[in-house]
């Protein structure tokens, strides 16, 4: 039985006598002494992981003005800040966007500007009171300006994440990226092997008050993130550390097309070796670590799951979906990752790290709840058209002309043999084959490129759709793309001067 203190370890730091390997090194340390042997032999396991962490912020002090001023309002470059705290206390949220560059830039780029010693423009406003009289304010700042620039980061470091691909016929832009049609692409984000609550999964050594690498310098675990949810293998960490000692080589902010900012953190959290199974624990491989790919083409909170990988698969490149090998990407840095267990174990080696035991361990059990939601929100299917008009494709345009004008029906669904929904056509694009002298089979004339909704997506969801795209109508269909009815923005204005 292997024994060790976190006193004992922290003795050899100290010493310069203590051994420390990362998270990859001590999988093979583990095949080559096992178990008892690696945890005789190994003091310290160090992790790491960079990746986009969207619940993160700056929590910072401005100092008081003259005259004073009880900020009720704020912007740092054009993105605002929540300012009701106290008078000149303030939270940037990482992900919110600028008022004037849109998702472009936001506070995560504010943070990382601060960071590399750039200056910012302050614009704050009030309602003005007889101790706090000044009711705007406007000023540039650096970092070494601020009082205090606390990193205070709500959820960080996932245990596990979702890998993403895309079912639907067109590009979908989300926080995992870019996901291509057809199931063209997975995304997936996390460090597998050298993940930090993948190396320790029953928060043994990981909890309040545990310190840990963050963004270059050293903070500390203060409490499970939000969303916690043990029982599924998904914890979080919610964690601090100062802005003014971080590298920003390990804090970047990123934009995501069509979703928004984010910020990239560096996080690395040593493991003591104090027993055998922690010294199991962190031999994990990326084979061990199972995650699910996700259907994002779906518009719901609950995601339909295409299959169970593990981190070995989506780190070679290709998984299969269907029969078809599709190309794999990491929206997190594997290169950083190691970077960061590298440095930490270095820092560890030369007695600049000392490792600590939490004074609480985060919870086991447990499961993230949906939000509670009072009004029903309606769905597709109960104000879609189940009458829809179809169409096979190698009928000719005179057949759909005829269609139209028998049904009244502006929009004709084009189906396979198989009936399967391969296009669509409106009375406008007959209108404009007519013109042409085009009187060809419907495929040669029909839009192929069909937005479309399933039957359970929220009603809002599938609005938005029609907005962005500047279309009158979607089809609705279910996973075989065999049509179930229409949705018309017709059905939607119906629908909501019914409700108001």
């Amino acid at each position: 039985m292997v024994r060790k203190s976190i006193h004992e370890i922290n003795n050899k730091i100290e010493d310069g006598d203590v051994n420390v390997v990362t998270a990859e090194e001590m999988v093979g340390i583990v095949e080559d002494l096992g178990v008892d042997g690696a945890a005789k032999e190994v003091d310290v396991v160090t992790t790491g992981t960079f990746g986009a962490m969207c619940s993160s912020g700056l929590m910072l002090n401005l100092g008081h003005s003259e005259s004073p001023i009880k900020i009720q309002k704020v912007w740092f470059n054009n993105v605002e800040a929540y300012s009701g705290i106290a008078a000149v206390d303030v939270y940037l949220g990482a992900a919110q966007i600028s008022d004037t560059r849109g998702i472009q830039y936001g506070g995560a780029h504010v943070i990382e500007d601060l960071l590399r010693g750039k200056e910012i423009n302050v614009h704050a406003t009030s309602y003005g009171t007889d101790c706090y009289p000044r009711k705007v304010l406007d000023t540039t700042i650096i970092l070494e300006d601020l009082n205090e620039a606390v990193l205070l980061n709500p959820r960080n470091a996932y245990q596990n994440y979702a890998a993403a691909t895309n079912s639907s016929k067109r590009i979908l832009n989300t926080y995992m990226g870019e996901l291509l049609p057809n199931f063209g692409n997975v995304t997936y984000s996390g460090a597998g092997v050298l993940s930090p609550l993948s190396n320790d999964p029953d928060y043994e050594t990981i909890g309040i008050g545990t310190r840990i690498f963050i963004g270059g310098a050293q903070g500390y675990v203060i409490g499970n993130g939000t969303q916690h949810s043990p029982s599924t293998g998904f914890g979080t960490l919610m964690v601090k550390g100062n802005l003014k000692e971080m590298n920003p080589d390990y804090l970047r902010a990123a934009s995501f097309t069509g979703y928004g900012t984010t910020l990239y953190m560096g996080i690395g959290i040593p493991i003591p070796i104090l027993n055998e199974k922690l010294a199991s624990a962190t031999a994990v491989r990326d084979e061990d670590i199972i995650t699910k790919i996700l259907d994002y083409a779906a518009g719901s909170r609950d995601k339909p799951s295409i299959k169970q990988v593990n981190y070995g698969e989506l780190r070679s490149g290709l998984v299969q979906i269907a029969g078809k090998d599709v190309p794999t990407s990491s929206l997190s840095s594997f290169k950083n990752a190691r970077k960061i267990a590298e440095e930490l174990k270095d820092w560890l080696k030369r007695g600049k790290f000392f490792v600590t035991m939490p004074v609480e361990r985060l919870p086991c059990e447990g499961l993230v709840k949906p939000m509670k939601q009072t009004q029903a929100v309606p769905l597709v299917k109960d104000v879609m058209s189940d009458f829809i008009v179809t169409i096979k494709k190698d009928q000719t345009v005179q057949d759909a002309a005829k269609k139209i004008w028998e049904n009244s029906f502006n929009h004709l669904a084009v189906i396979s043999d198989s009936g399967e929904l391969v296009g669509i056509l409106t009375a406008w694009d007959i209108s404009k084959a007519v013109a042409e002298n085009c009187f060809d089979s419907v495929e040669s004339v029909m839009t192929k490129k069909v937005l479309t909704c399933s039957p359970n997506e929220p009603v809002d969801i599938a609005a938005r759709r029609l907005d962005r795209y500047g279309v009158s109508a979607m089809p609705v269909i279910d996973m075989q793309r065999c049509i179930l009815g229409i949705i018309t923005s017709d059905n939607i204005s119906k629908l909501f001067a019914r409700r108001y």
